[in-house]
C-alpha cells in the first residue's frame, strides 16, 4: 500500500525535503511579488468591469462617474498599502492582521479577523478560478460548456503545484504574472500613444451598442447609493493586499524591508493598471451591462441570450491592438492564466494563517505540520476542498461569487488598522527618544486614517452588497468563528484534564493488582506468543478467555488446551447471540466492579500482513474490541503482533525501495552532502 501511494506522490509533488533546508525555500522580492501579490495584480482584469457593470444600471451616461470612482479606489489602495507597510515592520512574525488584532484588541477581535481572512481566502480561490474559466471560455467553447468541471480541475492542478513548495510554485507563477503586467502596460502605453500622439480613434467591439438603462434619471440618494455600490465593486482590486503581511517569514532577509518594498511595488503596479484600463475603456467606448442579453442593444434590438459579453480588458485589447493580433492573443492568454494563478495568493496565505491558528489551538494541530516539501500541506488541501465546494455550489459563476467577495478583507483591514493605532499608543507611553516618537506619531496617523477609511468602506460594502450575497460571507465568518472557539475550548479542556498534578495524585498511585487476560480464538502460534509475553509481565492474575460461539470449536479448544498442559486457566464466556465484543466488555467491567483499584490488562494476538487486501480479511474483531476497550476506565490494551510471511516480503520490498538510487542521485550525491546552489539577494 505504501508503494502504491508513494510513487504517485513523488511524481506529483517531488521528493521530500529535509527540515534543515527550510531556508532554501525563502523568496527573493522578484518571486515574492507574483507569489503574494498575484491576487491584487490580477484583479484589474475584472475590477474595472465590475465598476462599469454597476454604473450601467443608470445607463451609459453614468459612465462619466467612473474616473472619480477609480480615484477613490486609488486613494484607498495607497492608504491600505501605507498602513500595511507599518504592519510588516511592527509585526514581522507572519501573524499579520490576526496577530495585530489579538495583541492590541484581544483574542475575540483576533478570532474575528482570522475568520474574515479564512473566508476571504476561500472566496479568492473560487472567484479567481471562476473568472479565469470565463475568460478562457470566450476562446474555447468546451470550457464554457463544462465550467464547473474545468474549474475543479484547475483547483486540483493548483493544489498539486503548491504542494511542491512555495519557492517552486513561485517560479512557475512568476512568468505568466510578469507577462500579464508587461502586456497591460504595453497596452496602456500604446493606447495612449495612438490616442494622444497619433490622434487615432480606437473603438471597442461594443462601441456601437447601446445600453438600455434599468433605472433612468437616477438622482439624489438613489444615485449616491449606485455610486457607492460601484465603488464597493471596484474595491475588489484590494483583495489580497494583506497576504504580504501574513507572509513576511517567507521573505529573504531583511524580511520586513523586503516585504514593505514588495507592498509598495504591488500597490503602484495595481493602481496604474486599474486606472489605465478604466481610462482606455472610456476612450474606446466599452459597453458593459449586468444582463447583456436584454439590456445591450444593437440597432435598438437586444442582442439576445446567445451573446457572450467579453471582459473589459479583452475589449480594450481588441480596440488597442486589434482583434486576433499577436499582442491581443498574448494578453488574452496571460489574463486567463494570471486569473488562475491569482488563487496562489490564497494558497500561500490560508495555510500560513491556519498554521498560526493551529499553534494557538484554534484549529486542529495537523494544520501546523509541514509536509514533505516543507509546505503546510494540510492547509493547502483544506483550502482546495472548501473552494471546490463553493465553485460546485455556485456553478463557477464569477458574477454570483463576487457578490460574496471583499466583505471579509475589509473586516480584517479595519480591525488591523485599529489595532495598530493602539499599538502606537502603547509604545508612545514609554518611548522618550524624540526621533522615534516623531516616527511613531507619523505611523499612528497613517494607521488611524487607514482604520477610518477602511471602516467607512466596510459600511458601504455591507450596505450595498448584503442583499446581493454578502450575507453568505458573513455566515461563513460566523461558522469559522464558532468552530474555532469550540476547538480552542476542547483543547483547553483536554489540557486541563491531562495536566500533571504537583503532588501525589490518583494517576501516580500504583495499582493494587494487575489482572491480565489473553484473548484466545484458537490455539495457534499467535496465541502461544501472546501467552508467553503475558507471563513475562508477571501479573498478579493471568487467565485466557475465549468466547463460546460454536460449541464444537470451543470443545476442541478446551481439549487441545488440556492435552498441551498449558498452565494458564482457560475461561469460556457464553455468547448466545454469537457476539464477540459484548461478552468481553461485560466480563472486564465485572472484574473492575469487584476490585475498582485493580488494573485489567488485555492482550490481543494480531496478524501482521503485508498486502492491503489482507487487512480486510484479518484483525477486524480485534479492531472493534480495542475500540470498545479504549472507553473502559482502568483497562490497558496490548497488541501482540505475529508477522505472517507476506509481512516479511513487504519488509524486503521496503528495504529495496530505501536502497534504490533514483537516476542521477549517485552523480548528485547524498542530500546532506550535496553542495548548495549559490543564492542571489532578494
Amino acid at each position: 500500500m505504501s508503494k502504491l501511494t508513494d510513487v504517485p506522490k513523488r511524481l506529483l509533488i517531488g521528493r521530500a525535503l529535509r527540515s534543515d533546508r527550510l531556508g532554501e525555500t525563502l523568496l527573493p522580492k522578484r518571486i515574492a511579488l507574483p507569489v503574494f501579490a498575484s491576487d491584487p495584480l490580477s484583479s484589474v482584469a475584472y475590477a474595472p468591469g465590475e465598476v462599469l457593470l454597476v454604473l450601467s444600471v443608470a445607463g451609459v451616461s453614468a459612465y462619466h462617474f467612473s474616473p472619480w470612482i477609480a480615484l477613490a479606489v486609488v486613494v484607498l489602495m495607497f492608504t491600505v498599502v501605507a498602513s500595511y507597510r507599518q504592519n510588516v515592520h511592527a509585526y514581522p512574525s507572519g501573524g499579520g492582521d490576526y496577530e495585530v488584532a489579538t495583541t492590541n484588541l484581544g483574542p475575540k477581535a483576533g478570532l474575528t479577523v482570522a475568520s474574515a481572512l479564512l473566508v476571504d481566502y476561500v472566496l479568492t480561490v473560487a472567484v479567481s478560478i471562476a473568472s479565469g474559466v470565463e475568460n478562457l471560455g470566450s476562446a474555447i467553447p468546451f470550457v464554457v460548456e463544462n465550467k464547473v468541471l474545468c474549474a475543479l480541475g484547475i483547483i486540483v492542478l493548483l493544489t498539486l503545484m503548491n504542494l511542491r513548495g512555495v519557492r517552486e510554485s513561485g517560479k512557475l507563477f512568476a512568468i505568466p504574472t510578469y507577462v500579464f503586467v508587461g502586456g497591460v502596460f504595453i497596452m496602456i502605453l500604446w493606447g495612449a500613444f495612438r490616442g494622444i500622439v497619433l490622434g487615432e480613434t480606437m473603438r471597442a467591439p461594443t462601441a456601437g451598442f447601446e445600453i438600455k438603462a434599468e433605472h433612468q434619471g437616477l438622482a439624489g440618494f438613489a444615485l449616491i447609493f449606485l455610486l457607492l455600490r460601484a465603488f464597493s465593486s471596484g474595491c475588489a482590486a484590494l483583495t489580497g493586499v494583506e497576504a504580504i503581511s501574513n507572509g513576511v517569514p517567507a521573505f529573504r532577509k531583511p524580511k520586513s524591508r523586503n516585504a514593505a518594498t514588495t507592498l509598495a511595488l504591488m500597490g503602484g503596479l495595481a493602481v496604474t493598471m486599474f486606472c489605465g484600463i478604466i481610462g482606455l475603456a472610456l476612450a474606446t467606448d466599452v459597453k458593459m451591462t449586468e444582463s447583456p442579453g436584454m439590456n445591450l442593444l444593437r440597432n435598438g434590438v437586444p442582442v439576445g441570450p446567445a451573446y457572450v459579453q467579453n471582459p473589459v480588458i479583452s475589449q480594450v485589447a481588441a480596440a488597442v491592438f486589434g482583434q486576433g493580433t499577436f499582442f491581443f492573443v498574448l494578453l488574452a492568454a496571460a489574463t486567463a492564466l494570471v486569473l488562475f494563478l491569482a488563487a496562489n495568493t490564497a494558497y500561500n496565505g490560508f495555510p500560513l494563517l491556519g498554521s498560526i491558528l493551529a499553534q494557538d489551538r484554534y484549529l486542529p494541530r495537523q494544520l501546523h505540520t509541514r509536509g514533505d516539501r516543507l509546505a503546510f500541506s494540510n492547509g493547502i488541501v483544506l483550502l482546495a476542498g472548501a473552494a471546490g465546494l463553493l465553485v460546485w455550489i455556485y456553478g463557477a459563476d464569477s458574477t454570483r461569487l463576487i457578490q460574496l467577495y471583499i466583505v471579509g478583507v475589509f473586516v480584517s483591514f479595519t480591525l488591523s488598522q485599529t489595532g495598530m493605532v493602539r499599538h502606537w499608543n502603547r509604545h508612545l507611553r514609554t518611548e522618550r527618544d524624540a526621533a522615534k516618537r516623531r516616527h511613531m506619531h507619523r505611523s499612528r496617523a497613517i494607521n488611524a486614517f487607514g482604520a477610518f477609511f477602511t471602516g467607512l468602506v466596510l459600511v458601504v460594502v455591507l450596505a450595498t452588497k448584503f442583499t446581493h450575497g454578502a450575507w453568505v460571507a458573513l455566515l461563513g465568518m460566523v461558522i469559522f468563528y464558532g468552530t474555532m472557539t469550540a476547538i480552542r475550548r476542547h483543547y483547553d479542556r483536554v489540557s486541563t484534564e491531562i495536566a500533571a498534578a504537583e503532588g501525589p495524585s490518583e494517576e501516580a498511585v500504583r495499582p493494587s493488582r494487575v489482572h491480565s487476560i489473553v484473548l484466545v480464538s484458537k490455539l495457534h502460534k499467535p496465541t502461544l506468543r501472546a501467552l508467553a509475553y503475558a507471563k513475562l509481565m508477571r501479573s498478579d492474575t493471568l487467565e485466557a478467555v475465549s468466547i463460546k460461539v460454536d460449541p464444537a470449536e470451543t470443545k476442541a479448544l478446551r481439549e487441545e488446551w488440556e492435552r498441551r498442559g498449558i498452565n494458564v486457566p482457560l475461561k469460556i464466556l457464553d455468547s448466545p447471540y454469537r457476539e464477540i465484543t459484548r461478552p468481553v466488555i461485560e466480563y472486564v467491567r465485572g472484574l473492575r466492579g469487584e476490585n475498582p483499584r485493580d488494573v485489567i490488562s488485555v492482550y490481543i494476538p494480531e496478524y501482521v500482513v503485508g498486502r492491503w487486501y489482507e487487512h480486510l480479511l484479518h484483525n477486524q474483531s480485534a479492531l472493534r474490541l480495542k475500540g470498545r476497550l479504549l472507553f473502559t476506565p482502568g483497562v490497558m490494551v496490548t497488541s501482540v503482533p505475529y508477522q505472517l510471511e507476506s509481512s516479511e516480503l513487504a519488509k524486503k520490498r521496503a528495504k529495496r525501495r530505501a536502497e534504490y538510487s533514483a537516476p542521477g542521485s549517485v552523480r548528485r550525491g547524498p542530500v546532506d552532502r550535496r553542495p548548495k546552489e549559490p543564492s542571489g539577494k532578494g
